[in-house]
């Protein structure tokens, strides 16, 4: 009973929140788009500093900061668009960014930057984010593989709804990999889709001082706004390892098998598609399944 109520109450406020959010959506000119953990924190950072630079903001973005000029797709005053406001008004674009299931009454029409990483490294970081940060599974991680809420069954059904909502519509998709890989190339890549010319000073100076090693420091030291945890606990930090392919030192043949046949019954090709630019193929194909 309790519990019916509570969750009411929360769709509820979801509601009212998303009314209040497509009055004022016509201010966000792109989106930044992810399944958790898929490094969105470390582009949203790099890009903060990068536009902070070139439009003279007259701010220098830490993991605190970054919201008032690269905000969440929401309205939350601390971390969403009405932290933005100032930045709106240097004529700064503004890039919000989100985690949010496809909404078309919400995301349809506006240019997405679509994030995506391996799917194995994305369940490895997000089983230690629901376990040590936010304490919401108390398995083990070959449990954590089928979780209806937060296994890879969700990960993939995010990236095919998402994917699938943005045909026909103006995106670009890159992937976490190609971020490790080549830092540079892949953000020219992006300012080119929001049609930015590149300073060359600025990108090189929020390639520098967005590094990995710098950022967990930050993260330690100062947190992030709106979450509560023990940032002595690596595990637990937003920025906790980066490694690409990391998943290996976690997932066994078994457990990868095991991810290999769910994700073949659930992706549809747009998905498979925009995997591969990560990295990953699936094994085994569903017609010798």
């Amino acid at each position: 009973m309790i519990a019916g109520l509570k969750a009411g109450l929360a769709n509820f406020r979801r509601a009212q929140h998303d009314r209040q959010l497509k009055q004022v959506r016509g201010s966000v000119d792109a989106l930044l788009v992810s399944y958790p953990k898929s490094g969105r924190t470390w582009l949203r950072y790099l890009l903060s500093i990068y536009f902070a630079q070139v439009f003279d903001l007259g701010l220098a973005p830490d993991l605190r900061t970054t919201f008032q000029v690269v905000p969440n797709y929401d309205l939350d005053a601390t971390r969403g668009l009405p932290a933005a406001e100032g930045t709106v008004q240097h004529d700064c674009p503004l890039v919000a960014a989100s985690h949010r299931d496809w909404d078309p009454d919400l995301f349809a029409g506006k240019p997405t930057i679509f994030l995506i990483r391996d799917p194995r490294d994305v369940l490895v970081s997000s089983y230690f984010h629901q376990t040590r940060h936010k304490h919401r599974f108390d398995g083990e991680l070959p449990d954590f593989i089928d979780d209806a809420d937060y296994g890879v069954g969700s990960i993939g059904a995010f990236h095919n709804r998402w994917l699938d909502g943005l045909r026909g519509q103006r995106h670009i998709v890159i992937s976490y990999e190609e971020l490790s890989a080549d830092t540079d190339a892949t953000v020219r890549r992006v300012l080119g889709f929001l049609d930015m010319p590149v300073d060359e000073a600025a990108l090189e100076h929020a390639i520098r001082q967005a590094r990995f090693d710098k950022m967990r420091k930050k993260e330690k030291s100062e947190g992030i706004p709106g979450h509560s945890y023990d940032r002595s606990d690596a595990d637990a930090s937003r920025v906790r390892r980066g490694k690409v392919s990391g998943y290996l030192d976690y997932l066994g043949p078994r457990e990868l098998e095991r991810i290999d046949a769910i994700l073949d019954r659930v992706l549809g090709d747009p998905a498979r598609r925009a995997y591969a630019t990560s990295g990953y193929r699936i094994a085994r194909s569903s017609a010798a399944a």
